[in-house]
This record gives C-alpha cells, structure tokens and sequence, in this order.
C-alpha cells in the first residue's frame, strides 16, 4: 500500500469479482445453494491471504444463465505477464468453490494452472456491441 492507504496498481493482488447481481446469489433462482456461506468463505480466504487475494461483488455481470458466475482476476505482476481474468459459471457447490479458492491460494490466472474442473466451467466473458 501507498502511504496514503491506497493499493498501488504495481502490487494489486489476484481478485476474485463474486457476482451478487439478478440472477447470482439468487435463493429463488438456486434455492440449494448457500450464497450467503459462499461469499463468507470467499472473503475468509482474502482475510488470511495475508493481501495476495482480494474480493469484490458486484452487479450483474451478464451471463445469468451460468449464474452463478465468479471472475477472478490476475495479480498486477501476472497481468504483465500477460494474464487476463477467468470467468467461472455454474459456481453453485463447494466442489467448485474449494477448487477456485484453491487455484486463487495458488496464485490464479498466470501463475497457476488452472484446475481440470473449473476448465469445464470457464465462459467468455460477454461482449458489448459496438457499432
């Protein structure tokens, strides 16, 4: 951190954006799905990464019909590398959510592989048309 308390963009951490829009973290859209317990054990994990992870929710993300979606971001030092975020659907059980926040732990995009069940779960990122 900078003095002034803020994060410089040169040491940003792996984020991992939770989606907590419309559709995710919806108990009516998946009613067997603890959202709440999610989101706490995913900020448990930033908590005691000792800074290497961060956690952010947001809006809607779009793809509502892969909900619940999670995007996890690549440290500053691996988005120089060439890294790019990693968007995850279909996060709905603690299967899916112990394998992201153990790639996260790992380091996530650009500094671990990533596990051969998330692969299955990535989407792409929505596009905007621009014309």
């Amino acid at each position: 951190m900078t003095s002034s308390g803020i994060r410089s963009f040169r040491s940003r951490p792996c984020t991992v954006v939770v989606c907590r829009g419309c559709c995710c973290g919806d108990a009516r859209k998946h009613p067997g799905t603890d959202h709440e317990g999610q989101l706490r054990r995913v900020r448990e994990a930033a908590a005691a990464s000792g800074g290497r992870i961060a956690v952010r929710t947001t809006d809607c993300l779009g793809p509502c019909g892969q909900a619940n979606v999670i995007v996890v971001q690549p440290s500053a030092e691996a988005r120089r590398r060439g890294a790019r975020a990693t968007w995850i659907g279909w996060a709905l059980d603690d299967d899916a959510l112990d394998d992201i926040l153990d790639w996260v732990r790992a380091g996530g995009p650009g500094c671990a592989e990533l596990p051969a069940a998330l692969a299955l779960q990535t989407i792409p990122a929505p596009t905007t048309d621009r014309r």
